[in-house]
């Protein structure tokens, strides 16, 4: 069985950057034929023909639940003559997860930690008055959610200015992200956390969808309402429609591994 599917992975304090790496390559031929998965330690490891899967980095590819092993093998199931990664973001992710924050699980909780300091809710429109209005109604929940779920209460501003946040709201923070790392399924959890906040450019809109107070779609419009006034006041074009949609999909990707992480065996 082929294992060396992609080259070695990128730094791990960029989950995204990792999972778009080599997708301009020629794609490499299907070398199975059959796709299945099978128990693995505390685990369930992709079989193709028998073999468990490798990462890029040799690794053997167990995820943490049978929901997202399954997942994870419809992809390549899915796949044709040659494998596209570029259609298996659940496999991306989960190389990202395995060869790249399971080996640095403190920097990558620092690197989330980060966006506390200068979070997107946290700084406000002035005017022209539909904005602010348009980004009171979409942000001021999730600082509710992150004041009640986790006793984290922000400061927010006008314009760009840095705004210093309260010690204890930060901790808040990174209290939570270290409690998602103390899991069986934590790089998983890490891995889809860090893209989601960083296509967000929130820690907060990403705690709120991954603990439940916001639907994907509601995140997604929290974290574009800036965008979205622009639009409706210039319009947009096909290359940036296309990329925004490519990051709506990475962005749900990391969403159900969040969630199929911790399935129930």
């Amino acid at each position: 069985m082929r294992e060396d599917l992609t080259t070695p992975p990128a730094e791990p304090s960029d989950p995204i950057a990792l999972a778009r790496r080599d997708m301009q390559k020629p794609l490499p031929q299907r070398f199975y034929k059959e796709v299945g998965i099978a128990p693995s330690g505390t685990g369930f490891a992709l079989v193709l023909d028998g073999r468990v899967a490798k990462t890029p980095a040799k690794s053997e590819l167990v995820l943490p639940s049978a929901a997202l092993a399954e997942a994870v093998a419809g992809e390549w199931r899915a796949q044709g003559d040659k494998i596209d990664f570029a259609t298996m973001p659940l496999t991306r992710l989960a190389f990202t997860a395995i060869d790249g924050v399971a080996h640095q699980m403190d920097a990558v909780i620092d690197e989330i930690a980060k966006y506390a300091e200068t979070d997107l809710v946290c700084y406000r429109a002035a005017e022209p008055a539909s904005l602010a209005e348009a980004q009171a109604a979409a942000w001021d929940p999730v600082l509710d959610f992150a004041a009640a779920q986790l006793g984290a209460r922000f400061f927010c501003a006008e314009g760009v200015v840095f705004v210093a946040q309260p010690p204890e709201a930060r901790a808040a923070v990174r209290a939570r992200i270290a409690e998602i790392a103390a899991g069986p399924a934590a790089p998983f959890l890490l891995a889809s956390l860090s893209v989601m906040t960083a296509l967000a450019g929130s820690i907060l809109i990403a705690l709120a969808l991954a603990e439940g107070s916001h639907s994907l779609d509601q995140a997604w419009a929290a974290a574009h309402v800036d965008e979205d006034f622009q639009v409706r006041q210039w319009g947009t074009d096909s290359e940036a429609t296309a990329r925004r949609s490519r990051r709506f999909a990475d962005m749900a990707a990391a969403e159900t591994v969040w969630k199929l992480s911790q399935a129930p065996h």
